[in-house]
């Protein structure tokens, strides 16, 4: 499949899954593709045919992105400089979880969990540390004689009951010795739940952005801005999260504006977009339009939100 062939099957894949899916973000510099939820389960997704074109700088906005969202994050791709993406494994590129479509279908269609995950070094396995902790001292089997049985060291087998990852072979050696299964299934979308850093205001900002930020943060809002995303800040207090997409008024407005809106309904959080311009018409989609010198006017958080709520 080519990429786009790609995207088309993993949303109808998501769907068929029970996913509310969002329409392709098909707006240049992004760093992701659609965003789903499933209940309280929100995943932020990117397609690659070559995994290795992932950059660094993307990881760290898609790990950002979906910690301040409360989601999670997975690459679906087809091949790496290696070769192709080989079905069940969950492989990963600076921090990021990546699978292959049929793994993917695999997981959502057929229930079917990946149990394998490619790091430096080889193939793993997750152990289930507290079982194997719990048959070893029920068994009074010592650190030693499993490291033998295992062919590794005593203190490997120790690493294992502190949640260490072992490769295929001992797992398999430990597993035959206990008769009893310790590998544990693994969930590519909880796979980066932690992984998420802080978001760091850009370098540089553009006038515009850096007034509407300053005009925000002077009301009382958290501002914390993104960068390739549709929306520039993900705008805050202890009762409300807003996307808040900023745009100079012309025809990328509109296209902004309704990737904002899109978004904004599968991730269950209000939206906004504010212009340098007064426009006739109020909102685009879901998303309420609000001028810099209407948001100049306003002199606390409540009348921003009777605003959007009027023009929503």
């Amino acid at each position: 499949m080519n990429r786009e062939e790609l995207l088309s099957e993993v949303r109808k894949l998501l769907s068929e899954a029970g996913f509310y899916v969002s329409d392709p973000l098909r707006l240049r510099g992004i760093s992701f593709d659609l965003v789903a939820r499933r209940d309280c389960d929100l995943i932020i997704l990117k397609m690659l045919q070559n995994i290795d074109s992932l950059t660094k700088g993307d990881s760290e906005q898609l790990k950002a992105l979906a910690k301040a969202l409360n989601g999670s994050v997975a690459v679906i791709g087809n091949r790496s400089s290696s070769g192709d993406l080989e079905e069940g494994i969950i492989y990963s590129r600076f921090g990021i979880p990546i699978l292959s479509f049929p793994s993917l279908v695999e997981f959502l269609k057929e229930g079917v969990p990946p149990f394998i995950f490619a790091a430096p070094g080889g193939l793993y396995v997750k152990i289930d540390s507290d079982l194997l902790r719990q048959l070893r001292n029920e068994r009074n089997i010592s650190l030693g004689t499993l490291a033998e049985i295992a062919g590794v060291s005593r203190k490997a087998i120790q690493m294992y009951e502190e949640g260490m990852g072992a490769v295929i072979e001992v797992a398999i050696k430990i597993e035959e010795f206990l008769k009893e299964p310790i590998v544990m299934p693994l969930d590519p979308f909880a796979h980066s739940a932690d992984t998420g850093t802080p978001l760091e205001a850009p370098e540089v900002l553009n006038l515009l952005n850096a007034e509407i930020f300053g005009i925000l943060k002077s009301i009382g809002y958290d501002v914390l801005p993104v960068a390739r995303c549709p929306f520039e800040a993900i705008t805050s207090d202890a009762k409300i999260l807003m996307l808040t997409g900023i745009e100079r008024y012309g025809p990328m407005l509109e296209r902004k504006a309704q990737a904002v809106t899109n978004i904004s309904r599968v991730v269950e959080k209000v939206a906004v977009m504010v212009t340098d311009k007064k426009v006739r018409v109020h909102w685009i989609g879901d998303t309420p339009l609000i001028c810099r010198d209407d948001l100049k006017k306003m002199r606390d958080k409540q009348k921003i939100l009777d605003l959007i709520n009027e023009r929503s």
